[in-house]
């Protein structure tokens, strides 16, 4: 029996297909590892499927205190890693909406596209990745990692059954690889995307290229949204100051977040519209990366901002060794007991090692969380850099 509900799914569908460009991915193509996790009762269209479930995650919701750049800083108008990811939403939405791609996959891929990003930033996942090389279990990359969390760890292992394109689109984010154009790789399969998950583990060099146009558009959209923003962050700490930002960046982007937000996109936008690729012209493309080496050799790699460094490594070493101690002596007390693994199922159990579980939790970890964990007298100085 048709229902109204039904009739108006069909519409939706029907105006997708006259909106959406011919290289955009329709609602319809959405596929998932199963079909009986999602109910035949449930009208929502693939994408915003993904996207409620993205949201309703639990690692979505810790988002809220992980870092972006700067940690321990006493200041409420630093950029946290939740504010980045609804700024790539938006900025990626908005490129999707001019180049007539969809917007409902375009925001599931931003809003995932980090949620496997340690405690402490970049700083956490090199920490976390010395770790896992020396037990035998890879590398250690937010992005494979995001997959590992919405496909493996969440609801007690169940994970969220997203679309692939969905988790393409986050396995292939790579925001620091500096791309001037990005064309997709289509028809990709599970298959396929679990052998490149399993790649990328074991080669971190290994460059991945979207299945679809709306990764592409996230893809550019993650760099578009921290290199200017990074910037402000810098400034207000008084880092950097803007005269010192590169000429030619100037020249082309502008010295303000908002300036560069808005040429970038404006740039995209111009030189990706009715093309199979998404693409910056070559002469904004070659001042982005000019201000990216800016950032990295006067930003992100300061040593203003590492003054807590050893420390958080160190709480690194220490809390992997602790909890997989704790792991090998059943402790069933301990907190990667009764705070991670407790109800996890079987599929999960039996499908990970001890170094694994260790892996997943440390990742997961809120930077306070993180801190909390270990004696007082090893916690770095919150709030160290002002």
């Amino acid at each position: 029996m048709t229902t109204k509900i039904d009739n108006i799914i069909k519409e939706l569908d029907g105006l997708e297909h006259q909106r959406l460009s011919r290289l955009a991915t329709p609602s319809g193509q959405g596929f998932r590892r199963q079909s009986k996790n999602v109910s035949a009762s449930d009208y929502r269209q693939a994408f915003s499927l993904d996207v409620d479930r993205i949201l309703h995650s639990q690692a979505y919701t810790r988002y809220i205190d992980k870092t972006q750049v700067f940690s321990l800083i006493k200041d409420d108008h630093i950029t946290h890693r939740v504010l980045h990811v609804q700024l790539v939403s938006k900025i990626a939405r908005t490129i999707g909406r001019f180049l007539r791609l969809n917007e409902d996959l375009i925001e599931a891929i931003a809003l995932g596209h980090d949620i496997g990003h340690t405690p402490f930033g970049h700083d956490g996942e090199r920490y976390l990745t010395a770790l896992c090389l020396d037990h035998d279990i890879g590398y250690f990359l937010h992005n494979v990692q995001s997959v590992q969390f919405l496909d493996q760890v969440e609801r007690q292992g169940d994970g969220w059954n997203l679309c692939l394109q969905t988790l393409d689109g986050i396995l292939c984010h790579d925001g620091e690889i500096h791309n001037q154009k990005l064309e997709p790789i289509r028809h990709k399969s599970f298959e396929i995307f679990d052998k490149e998950v399993l790649n990328k583990k074991h080669n971190p060099a290994l460059q991945l290229t979207p299945m679809t146009m709306e990764g592409c558009v996230v893809r550019m959209a993650d760099t578009i949204s921290y290199i200017g923003r990074d910037i402000e962050d810098a400034i207000r700490l008084k880092i950097i100051k803007r005269i010192d930002l590169p000429a030619a960046s100037k020249k082309y982007l502008g010295k303000t977040n908002g300036t560069i937000v808005f040429n970038l996109v404006t740039d995209v936008i111009q030189n990706s519209h009715g093309k199979s690729y998404v693409a910056f012209s070559p002469g904004i493309s070659e001042a982005l990366q000019t201000l990216k080496k800016f950032n990295l050799e006067h930003i992100y790699l300061n040593p203003k901002i590492k003054t807590e460094s050893t420390k958080i490594k160190t709480l690194f070493e220490y809390l992997f060794e602790r909890y997989l101690t704790d792991l090998r002596k059943n402790r069933h007390s301990s907190v990667i007991f009764t705070g991670f693994l407790e109800g996890k199922n079987d599929v999960y159990i039996l499908g990970h090692k001890p170094e694994e579980f260790v892996r997943d939790f440390i990742a997961g970890m809120t930077d306070q969380f993180f801190i909390h964990q270990a004696p007082e007298k090893m916690r770095p100085h919150v709030y160290a850099f002002e």
